[in-house]
């Protein structure tokens, strides 16, 4: 059975540490992102989730947000599941939603990547 809690690596390099995930689903952690949208220094954000319990076959989904307010007017929305391997080794896949503050309803367009 795939365990959301500790410390992630994605394909950019960027870092994900997530607390154990408790009864309900609900875990909370932290995001050190490699890519920033201003092409500054990476910074630790905050994250909170939640996980689908796991049924029989034991892959469970998720969703967390990041709120990137230490360097950015940003959010992003992940949802994935995690799988387990032949070889025992566990994967998160995710797909992602990022959504930038624009300054008008005209420029919402731009807004969401």
């Amino acid at each position: 059975q795939c365990q959301l809690s500790g410390l992630w690596r994605n394909e950019q390099d960027s870092l994900m540490e997530i607390s154990a995930v408790r009864g309900d689903g609900d875990f909370q952690g932290k995001y050190l992102t490699q890519v920033t949208l201003t092409g500054g220094c990476a910074r630790v954000s905050p994250l909170k989730g939640a996980q689908q319990q796991p049924g029989e076959g034991g892959w469970p989904t998720f969703a967390f947000t990041v709120r990137w307010d230490k360097f950015s007017n940003a959010t992003t929305a992940f949802v994935g599941q995690c799988f387990i391997d032949a070889g025992g080794k566990e994967t998160l896949t995710t797909t992602w939603l990022l959504r930038e503050a624009v300054g008008s309803l005209k420029e919402d367009w731009k807004a969401t990547r």
